[in-house]
C-alpha cells in the first residue's frame, strides 16, 4: 500500500472560519484521509494555524492582547471547532512553532547560497500617523484591475490578482485609516523567482495531465504573466526572524519573513512538530526528504490559494536544491457562497463553523458540504437546499431505513438478528447492485470527485430502500415469517455495510450504526466486492439494539429560524 501525505491549506489564525473555508480545504482532505486509511494505506494528514502576518497583529491589537497570547488562544479555539467537526488530523500545528522557524531559516539560507535571494533597497509605504513602515496588508485601497475598494496591498480577494501596496488607488493605513502616506526607502530580501521561472514552468507542465483543470489553469495563468522577483521580508513585530548569521543588518532592524514564504514551509514544520511529540517512533523526514517515489502528496485548497502552492512554494523548493517533496496532486475548489454572496461576520450573513455545531451535529454539515462541494464551479449555500438535503438524504433515505428495519425486527423477532430462509433471486440482484455501486463510490473517491462520491453513497443507501419496498417484510410476515426474517437479516447487513463505507463522510453516525450490532470480532475496515454481494457479515443470532434517531428532520419553522438568525436571500 502507498504512503499518502495530505495537507489542507492552513486556516488563518484571525477568527473562526465559515463553511466555505471548511469545504474548500480541511473537510475534503479529512474525508479522503479517512477513506485511504480504511483501504489500508499509510496516511499522514497535516494541518496548522497560519499565525504570522499583518491580520494577526491587527486582531491582537484590537483585543488588547500580546500577539503570541492572541495566537495561542485563537489556535485552541480553532482546534476545538475542528475537533467538533471530527477532522482526524494526524497533527494540527502552529506556524509560529520553533520547528517552522528552524526550517524556514534553513530554506532562506540555502536559497541565498544558491543565488536566489537578493537584498534590495525599495521604496515602501510609510505612515507618519502610525510612525512605521506599512507592510502590504497594512495598506488598503482600490484594486487597479477590478475596482474592488477593499483590496489589500498584497492581493485583491475579489479578482485574486497579486498586488503591491503602491499599486492601490486611494491607499489608506489599515491601522489608523490615515491617507497621509509617504513612500520611503528601506531594504528587504527578494526571492529571485525570475531565475527559477523556466524550472517552475517545466515542473508545472509535468502535472498538466494529472491536476484538475482549475488548479492547472491558475498555475498557467501566473506563468503566462511571468514570475517576478518578490520581496519575502516585512516590517513586522511577529514572524519568523531573518537569521542574524546571514543578514545581520536586516535582523537588527527586526525584519521577519513574509507570511507567504513561511506558511507553506509549515507543512514540513508541522510534520516535525508531530514527530517531536514522539521522536523515537516517528521519522518525519521520510515523508518530506528524498521521498518522491515513496510518498504521494496531495494538497487541498480553495482557488485563491492555488498560485502560492503551484508556483511560489514550488519555486522555493526548487531553489533550495535539496530533494524536498513537492506536491503530486492539487485538489482545488471554487468558492461556496451564501445565497450567492460572501459570508460576512460584520454584516451577520452566513453561518460559521462554530455556530454550525451549535445548531446541529457535525455529520449533518459534513454530508451536506461534501455532497455540494464547489468543485466544477462556485456553489451557493441556502437554508432551503440544506433543509431539503438533510430531510431527503439523511433523515429519509438513511436514517429512516436504519430505524424501521431495526425497530420492526425487534418488535417481531426480538433482540437478535433473525435467521429466516436462504437468500434468493432478490438478494442476489441486490448483492450485484450493491457491489456495482460500491465500486462506483470507490472510483469517485480515488479520483477525488467528492460530489460524485457522495452521490454514489446516496445511491447505496437508496438501494436498501428499494429492496425493502420490493420485499415489504411488514406484509411478508403475515404469510411467511421466514421470508420476512430473511429480508430483515439482509437489510441489517446493509446497515452494517453502510456503517463501514459511510465513515469518511459521517463518522459519528457510522459508529452509531456499527455499534448497533454486538459483533465482538468486527474489525472490518472496508467491504470487499464479494462481501457486498453476499451481505453476510452480520450472522443470524447477533444481538442488536435500536440506536436513537440518527437524523432529525428539519421543519419549516427551523428553516425560518435559521434564515432569520443568519440572514437569508439578499434583497
Amino acid at each position: 500500500m502507498a504512503r499518502h501525505l495530505i495537507t489542507s491549506a492552513l486556516p488563518y489564525i484571525n477568527g473562526i472560519k465559515h463553511l466555505g473555508n471548511m469545504v474548500g480545504s480541511m473537510l475534503p482532505a479529512d474525508v479522503y484521509s479517512r477513506y485511504l486509511r480504511q483501504r489500508g494505506h499509510d496516511v499522514l494528514y497535516i494541518c496548522a494555524t497560519d499565525e504570522h502576518g499583518t491580520p494577526a497583529e491587527l486582531a491582537a491589537k484590537e483585543q488588547g492582547l500580546p500577539v503570541d497570547e492572541f495566537c495561542a488562544q485563537a489556535h485552541d479555539a480553532q482546534k476545538a471547532v475542528y475537533d467538533g467537526f471530527a477532522l482526524a488530523f494526524d497533527y494540527f500545528g502552529r506556524s509560529s512553532s520553533p520547528e517552522n522557524r528552524e526550517i524556514t531559516q534553513h530554506f532562506a539560507r540555502k536559497l541565498n547560497e544558491n543565488g536566489f535571494i537578493e537584498e534590495r533597497a525599495i521604496r515602501q509605504v510609510y505612515s507618519p500617523a502610525d510612525g512605521r513602515f506599512l507592510p502590504d496588508r497594512y495598506v488598503e485601497g482600490t484594486c487597479p484591475h477590478c475596482g474592488y475598494d477593499k483590496a489589500r496591498g498584497d492581493q485583491c480577494e475579489n479578482c485574486t490578482r497579486v498586488l503591491d501596496p503602491t499599486d492601490l488607488i486611494n491607499p489608506r493605513s489599515a491601522i489608523s485609516g490615515s491617507t497621509d502616506l509617504e513612500v520611503r526607502e528601506t531594504k528587504h530580501l527578494f526571492l529571485l523567482q525570475s531565475k527559477l521561472e523556466n524550472e517552475v514552468r517545466e515542473w508545472v507542465a509535468r502535472h498538466d495531465r494529472d491536476w484538475p483543470q482549475l488548479a492547472s489553469s491558475i498555475a498557467h495563468k501566473w506563468l503566462t504573466e511571468g514570475l517576478h522577483d518578490r520581496a519575502i521580508t516585512r516590517d513586522l513585530d511577529w514572524g519568523v526572524p531573518v537569521p542574524a548569521d546571514t543578514w545581520p543588518e536586516l535582523a537588527a532592524e527586526g525584519k521577519v519573513f513574509y507570511v507567504w514564504f513561511d506558511a507553506p514551509i509549515e507543512y514540513i514544520g508541522a510534520t516535525k512538530e508531530w514527530a517531536d511529540q514522539d521522536p523515537d517512533n516517528r521519522d518525519w523526514k521520510s515523508w518530506w526528504y528524498d521521498a518522491d517515489t515513496e510518498v504521494r502528496y496531495t494538497e487541498f485548497m480553495a482557488k485563491d490559494n492555488v498560485p502560492f502552492h503551484t508556483v511560489m512554494f514550488p519555486a522555493t523548493e526548487l531553489g533550495v536544491r535539496e530533494p524536498w517533496k513537492k506536491v503530486d496532486y492539487v485538489k482545488a475548489f471554487n468558492w461556496l457562497t451564501y445565497y450567492g454572496g460572501k459570508f460576512s461576520t460584520s454584516q451577520k450573513r452566513g453561518v460559521f463553523t462554530d455556530q454550525a455545531l451549535q445548531i446541529l451535529p457535525a455529520d449533518y454539515w459534513r454530508y451536506f458540504l461534501i455532497a455540494n462541494a464547489p468543485e466544477s464551479d462556485d456553489s451557493s449555500f441556502t437554508w432551503e437546499h440544506f433543509t431539503a438535503t438533510v430531510n431527503k438524504d439523511l433523515a429519509d433515505t438513511l436514517g429512516n431505513f436504519v430505524n424501521r428495519v431495526l425497530s420492526f425486527s425487534k418488535k417481531r423477532f426480538g433482540d437478535e438478528v433473525p435467521a429466516g430462509g436462504e437468500p434468493g433471486e432478490a438478494e442476489a440482484r441486490l448483492g450485484e447492485e450493491i457491489a456495482r455501486l460500491l465500486a462506483e463510490y470507490e472510483q469517485q473517491m480515488e479520483a477525488l470527485q467528492f460530489r460524485k462520491a457522495a452521490a454514489a453513497l446516496r445511491a447505496l443507501w437508496s438501494a436498501g430502500n428499494s429492496y425493502l419496498e420490493e420485499k415489504a417484510p411488514w406484509l411478508q410476515i403475515k404469510t411467511d415469517k421466514d421470508a420476512a426474517a430473511l429480508t430483515l437479516r439482509t437489510a441489517m447487513n446493509l446497515i452494517h455495510l453502510y456503517a463501514v463505507v459511510s465513515e469518511p463522510l459521517i463518522p459519528a453516525t457510522s459508529a452509531a450504526m456499527r455499534g448497533a450490532f454486538d459483533l465482538s470480532d468486527d474489525t472490518a475496515s472496508w467491504v470487499t466486492a464479494d462481501e457486498a454481494k453476499s451481505l453476510a457479515s452480520v450472522p443470524a443470532g447477533t444481538p442488536f439494539t435500536v440506536p436513537p434517531v440518527l437524523f432529525a428532520k428539519l421543519t419549516d419553522e427551523d428553516l425560518e429560524n435559521y434564515k432569520q438568525r443568519f440572514g437569508g436571500e439578499p434583497a
